[in-house]
């Protein structure tokens, strides 16, 4: 990456909101105003640690530091079309943290979401 760093302030894209949509809620799970509750929540594995996505923070996106894994969501085991396969994205370091604190993941740098490990 070139130029002056790139500092973000994101929601979780619509993608990801979308898989979470998508077959990953649970049928009798509910949210106060009677959708369906998401019970899949963003994550990712990087180095062998397991980050949860954050909303809404500022953060800047740093170097490439390679690829994490999105796992497999089935919680609908009965419903062949709601699965979402595992997945792969880019991940990097967010400046002035530790990646065993946090990344930030996306297929590029500006759509890049904040993880924080669990």
């Amino acid at each position: 990456m070139t130029g002056a760093p790139l500092t973000v302030r994101r929601v979780l894209p619509a993608v990801l909101l979308a898989l979470a949509a998508t077959g990953c809620g649970e049928g009798d799970a509910t949210e106060p105003d009677g959708t369906a509750a998401a019970s899949c929540a963003y994550m990712v594995t990087y180095a062998d640690r397991t980050y949860l996505g954050t909303a809404g923070t500022d953060f800047t996106v740093g170097k490439k530091l390679g690829t994490a894994t999105v796992p497999e969501c089935d919680d609908t085991p009965n419903d062949p079309e709601g699965a979402v396969p595992e997945g792969k994205v880019t991940a990097y370091a967010v400046e002035g943290t530790d990646p065993a604190v946090a990344i930030a993941v996306g297929d590029t740098p500006a759509e890049a979401t904040l993880m924080k490990v669990r």
